[in-house]
């Protein structure tokens, strides 16, 4: 049985040591396949392989066609180009029967430069210009304001209901007259002071038929003038007397209310602030969200995990790595309904302590556009020489290595793989563009 095993050197470019070997009894023919990472090309290459760019592979590879002798080792090495300052470089080799179809084994390692940029550090923001804070202190001061106009117009109409119940507002009394004598001009509570003439029932001095300047106003007599005038019902004698009027509270006086207007704005600051707090915390929890999911049914169990060729991604269940993608008829030959055949070889861990089943129709391969296929499983099954890949599960921790077929619909190579072990996993989504 081939092996192989990848290390990165410690060189200021991408370097990698391949070791490929052969545990069998008999000599065993290989070809052994690294593939380039996009934006790169191969500077360095022994042991006779050559470079080039399969047709549907979006970057090139490096080929090795060996002979491996029974029990023996064969060490290959590769320096590849930068592709970009602050990058790291992945790159996966499998070994593969001489048809280089069916892989034997595969293994990845990813240099990183001297030069690669550290991990952007996100500094949180100061307490306080965090959103709910700010939302908080903005609520507040809506609060404080409206409460401090309410105040300042409570307390204005209040004196203002003071000023006019003063004393100064009751009715007065009458004023003096000449000679001496105090002439009424007040009237008691619910009469009318009225003077007449002698002999007519009467005190005044007017006759009969006859009224004086006016009625109900004092006249002057004759030498009595400025006397005591009597009582219209016969009591006793009473000059310049005062009726006061009974006070009765005017509506200004009373206790005032808020002015509706102050207190709808009150509520509506308060219902804004409410209203905002709870839609930036539903935003927040949207944003927490992982919008690049594309459920099937269900709840996710996990979370959903994006990575590149050559790059080991665990989910609930499994470990999943794509070593690589080739698409065209050279691949594999067409599909009878049509299509062009893309091949993935997929390394796939069992990471719990129990058997594991994974299905066919759950790992998909996505176009730019969005659109996707599922595996071709009748493919799929040629691909793994009649062995269907679906129908046994995977064992407690166990590794296998396989190829996966997914038939395309036009001439464009799939974008992203998408990998998961169950209905309900969040799966792992692979970069293969």
């Amino acid at each position: 049985m081939c092996s192989v095993v990848v290390g990165a050197a410690g060189t200021p470019a991408p370097g990698y040591r391949i070791e490929v070997r052969n545990a069998g009894t008999a000599p065993v023919d290989t070809m052994v396949r690294q593939e380039l990472p996009n934006g790169s090309r191969a500077t360095t290459v022994t042991g006779g392989g050559r470079t080039s760019r399969p047709a549907g592979m979006s970057a090139g590879e490096v080929t090795w066609r060996l002979r491996l002798p029974a029990k023996s080792t064969t060490t290959l090495h590769t320096a590849l180009s930068v592709p970009g300052p602050g990058r790291s470089v992945t790159a996966p080799t499998c070994v593969y029967g001489s048809d280089g179809t069916r892989p034997f084994d595969c293994a990845t390692a990813t240099w990183v430069g001297a030069a690669t940029a550290p991990a952007a550090q996100v500094t949180a923001a100061p307490a306080w210009r965090r959103p709910p804070v700010l939302l908080a202190a903005f609520t507040a001061l809506l609060v404080v304001t409206a409460g401090v106009v309410w105040w300042a117009v409570w307390r204005r109409r209040r004196r203002t209901a003071a000023g006019s119940a003063a004393p100064g507002g009751m009715a007065r009394g009458g004023t003096g007259a000449p000679g001496g004598g105090a002439t009424p001009t007040g009237t008691p509570a619910g009469g009318t002071m009225h003077t007449g003439a002698p002999g007519s029932g009467m005190p005044g001095g007017a006759g009969p038929g006859q009224s004086g300047p006016g009625h109900g106003t004092p006249v002057q007599g004759g030498p009595g003038q400025g006397g005591p005038v009597p009582s219209a019902t016969g009591g006793p004698a009473e000059r310049g007397t005062v009726y006061p009027r009974t006070a009765v509270p005017s509506p200004a006086s009373r206790r005032r209310r808020p002015p509706v207007w102050l207190v709808v704005g009150v509520a509506a600051a308060v219902l804004a602030g409410v209203v905002g707090t709870a839609a930036w915390s539903a935003t927040q929890r949207v944003a927490a969200m992982d919008t690049t999911k594309q459920p099937t049914s269900g709840a996710w169990v996990g979370s959903s995990v994006t990575g590149a060729l050559g790059q080991p991604l665990r989910e609930t269940a499994f470990e999943f790595t794509v070593y690589r993608l080739s698409c065209g008829a050279d691949v594999l030959p067409p599909a009878p309904g049509g299509g062009r055949p893309c091949l993935a070889t997929v390394g796939v861990r069992n990471l719990t302590t129990e058997d594991q089943t994974w299905h066919g129709q759950l790992q998909r391969a996505y176009l730019p556009s969005g659109n996707w296929v599922a595996a071709d499983e009748d493919a799929t099954r040629v691909a793994n020489l009649g062995r269907d890949v679906f129908s046994q599960p995977v064992a407690a921790g166990r590794r296998v290595l396989l190829p996966l077929v997914f038939t395309m619909r036009g001439d464009e190579p799939p974008k992203r793989l998408e990998l998961r072990s169950g209905v309900f996993s969040a799966g792992v989504r692979v970069d293969v563009a």
